[in-house]
C-alpha cells in the first residue's frame, strides 16, 4: 500500500476590484486583492491550509503591498468594500512607472494598446 501526500503553495485571487490613485505611481488605476496559503494535500485533495497572507497588486505600475490578516478575511468574505490607502504595505514597489499588462503582469512599452504577451486590449 502507498499513500500520495504533498505540501504546495497556491494563489488564491479574491473576487474584490478597487479603482482609485496609486499610492506608488500617482495613475488612475486598479488594487487587486490575492491570498497565498500553504496546504497539504491526500491523495492530491487538499486537508488543511496554513500561512494564509493578504496582498494587494496595483494594475498600473505593478507594485505589490500587503494588508493586515484581519483585513484579508473580511474582504474574503464580503464585509469590506474598500481599502484605505493607510492600510497599505508596500512590499515591491515600482519604480520605473512603465506599464503592465493588468492580465498577465508583463512589462510593456507605454505606446502599445494590446498585450504583446497575452493579446488582451490594454
Amino acid at each position: 500500500m502507498f499513500f500520495v501526500f504533498g505540501i504546495s503553495t497556491k494563489e488564491k485571487s479574491i473576487d474584490f476590484v478597487q479603482t482609485m490613485i496609486c499610492p506608488n505611481c500617482s495613475s488612475y488605476g486598479r488594487l487587486e486583492v490575492f491570498m497565498t496559503y500553504t496546504y497539504f494535500s491526500l491523495f492530491f485533495i487538499p486537508i488543511f491550509k496554513w500561512n494564509k497572507k493578504y496582498y494587494v497588486r496595483s494594475t498600473c505600475c505593478g507594485s505589490l503591498f500587503t494588508i493586515n490578516e484581519d483585513l484579508g478575511k473580511a474582504i474574503e468574505r464580503g464585509e469590506k468594500s474598500r481599502i484605505d490607502e493607510s492600510e497599505l504595505y508596500p512590499i515591491n514597489i515600482n519604480y520605473n512607472k512603465e506599464q503592465v499588462c493588468p492580465n498577465c503582469n508583463y512589462s510593456i512599452d507605454t505606446d502599445f494598446e494590446y498585450c504583446p504577451k497575452c493579446g488582451r486590449k490594454l
